[in-house]
């Protein structure tokens, strides 16, 4: 008799696994691949899977329905999961949803189409999005200012900036770097780029590119940038009437009252900015810091900054973009290390800042029907990452906080059109 009981119930669970009906993908401290964990929740959407993302609960963990082929892709990716019942995902979903508990469960259901804004041609410097992105096995097409006065960016969901110069200075280079191989070519590249879709300068290529995108935001696009495009891209839009460039950058000297005709109205983030009219100074406003021209009173050792804490369930989309399994990142430096607070609008979101020194680190905003997020610094596992450093070895670092918030951009229009309940 014990022996066809035995029977019964393996025959049963095997065609009944009714007591491991979720999957449950922690995001604290127990998670081995933080980064992985992200590309395995993508991969979910991919095949139409709804993925539940547990704001605050374990880090930010994911939650779905089980599927062996689920499982069997943590496995293989190296990432944590934990097999739970029906009543041990209702029991959690319970827990979030009390009034008293900062947390919230929201769905995904979206699969978001992603495009990078990215040079064809190689510089001598990598980015952490791609990075991070081809590490966590997220596609990606890659665009350029062809791709986008042609048209293309309403095909996309999200759209990440690489560190771009937007004022057509080219990065503030020519003061080091005029006479290198890569500096020339680059040169060269964008001024036929130019001329050949119709420009007379590249700095007005890189408005009319800088207006496409602001077009695709107002939209209902994801915008996400990082470095030097954050405060390029702000300052081409207040200067769109003036022009700022030098005599060594675009053929004739900038307009004497440049500083005057800016019009910040114009602007996703930043105001009461001053652009930086020495052509060879690496540097593009006083909007950024100038970690490089070490003004900052802060060591290597000593540099963090504070991921803030919002209201999951009605401050929920600030929420999903500082998910992480600790609230203290380590600082990273960049073209653009950290946004002075007194140039940040009132409008914008201040999502992390060091508060002692008075940077905001990570920003965000809505314009028309879309978003915008601004993230300070390179690449948050080098913290002063320089011209002709290698990339960065992302097996290295599987839990990486800082990279956790760019993967938080990534699966943010993946909610984002659904309506939040109250």
């Amino acid at each position: 008799m014990r022996k066809i009981v035995i029977i019964f119930t393996v025959v049963f669970l095997l065609i009944f696994p009714l007591q491991a009906a979720y999957i449950l993908i922690p995001m604290d401290e127990a998670q081995h691949n933080h980064l992985k964990a992200y590309g395995v929740a993508y991969w979910a959407l991919q095949r139409e899977v709804e993925v539940t993302w547990l704001l605050n609960y374990r880090g930010g963990s994911f939650m779905m329905k089980y599927a062996d082929a689920i499982e069997r892709e943590c496995k293989l990716r190296g990432v944590n999961s934990e097999v739970i019942a029906d009543g041990q995902s209702t029991e959690i979903l319970s827990y979030i949803a009390q009034q008293d508990v900062n947390m919230d469960a929201v769905k995904l259901q979206k699969v978001p189409k992603i495009a990078v804004y990215s040079p064809k041609n190689k510089l001598p410097w990598d980015d952490a999005v791609t990075l991070v992105l081809t590490y966590a096995e997220i596609p990606y097409d890659v665009i350029y200012d062809e791709e986008v006065i042609k048209g293309v960016l309403p095909s996309y969901d999200w759209l990440h900036l690489h560190h771009e110069d937007f004022t057509g200075q080219y990065g503030k280079f020519w003061g080091s770097y005029r006479n290198q191989p890569w500096y020339i070519e680059d040169v060269r590249q964008q001024e036929a780029a130019a001329k050949q879709l119709g420009y007379a300068k590249v700095s007005d290529l890189k408005l009319g590119v800088v207006l496409k995108i602001r077009e695709f935001v107002a939209g209902g696009g994801f915008l996400f940038a990082m470095c030097s495009a954050p405060d390029s891209y702000d300052i081409a839009l207040a200067a769109q009437h003036v022009d700022i460039c030098d005599v060594m950058f675009d053929g004739d000297p900038m307009q004497p009252d440049a500083q005057e005709q800016l019009d910040f109205e114009n602007t996703f983030a930043f105001k009461n900015f001053r652009i930086s009219t020495n052509p060879a100074e690496y540097e593009v406003s006083t909007i950024d810091i100038d970690s490089r021209a070490r003004m900052r009173k802060v060591s290597q050792n000593n540099d963090f900054f504070t991921l803030f804490e919002f209201s999951a369930k009605w401050d929920w989309i600030p929420t999903m973009l500082t998910q992480n399994h600790t609230r203290i990142i380590h600082g990273f430096m960049g073209q653009t290390t950290a946004f002075r607070r007194e140039t940040v609008k009132s409008s914008a979101v201040i999502l992390a800042e060091n508060k002692e020194l008075g940077e905001v680190r990570y920003l965000h905003g809505d314009f028309g029907k879309g978003t915008w997020t601004f993230l300070g610094g390179h690449d948050p596992e080098d913290y002063s990452h320089y011209v002709g450093d290698p990339p960065t070895d992302l097996n290295l670092y599987p839990n990486s906080p800082g990279y956790r918030l760019i993967l938080n951009n990534i699966l943010f229009p993946a909610a984002k059109k659904q309506k939040h309940k109250t």
